[in-house]
């Protein structure tokens, strides 16, 4: 009798506490597409910068291909800690369209025309990457959450930049 008391007692605080306390579980369920979505294109933008190590014809976007690897992985990794503090479980790959996109590209491998379509198909990533931060850091819920999102946002900006400067390089020469 007395067991049953302790276990009802145990399951009504349970109970109390997950209605009375805000959980950080609850906040990441409303953050959690945000966190999908930019792992995702972590992962995209790994891959793509990986892409022109072998097929890329010009310095630059080589340069900036191995600029996204490096700072893609960071971000990635940050992003990845915090999904699993907040139980938040994250796609093993981009997204069917990232995939696309890529395909797209490659398809062009060891022309210049790779290198323009690259640097065209990574500014649009980069361009809908800055705006899907720009809404997290807006209307998400949980702190953390935006926090990673502003940091994330000079390096994604950043990229932009290169890819536009890149560009611009190669359509001077």
């Amino acid at each position: 009798m007395i067991a049953v008391r302790r276990v009802a007692a145990a399951t009504m605080l349970a109970a109390l506490a997950g209605i009375s306390a805000p959980s950080a579980f609850a906040a990441a369920t409303d953050d959690a597409p945000f966190l999908k979505a930019i792992h995702q294109g972590n992962l995209a933008e790994i891959a793509a910068g990986q892409d022109t190590g072998k097929n890329a014809t010009t310095a630059c976007v080589k340069t900036v291909g191995a600029t996204l690897v490096r700072d893609h992985r960071r971000l990635d990794a940050d992003v990845k800690a915090l999904a699993g503090k907040l139980h938040v479980t994250l796609p093993a790959g981009p997204s069917p369209a990232q995939e696309q996109a890529l395909a797209a590209v490659r398809a062009k491998a060891g022309t210049s025309t790779y290198d323009v379509a690259w640097l065209n198909t990574e500014a649009t990533g980069h361009v809908e990457a800055l705006a899907l931060i720009d809404q997290e850091m807006g209307t998400g819920s949980n702190a953390e959450v935006k926090a990673a999102a502003r940091a994330a946002r000079p390096v994604v900006a950043r990229h932009l930049e290169l890819l536009r400067d890149c560009k611009a390089e190669i359509d001077r020469s």
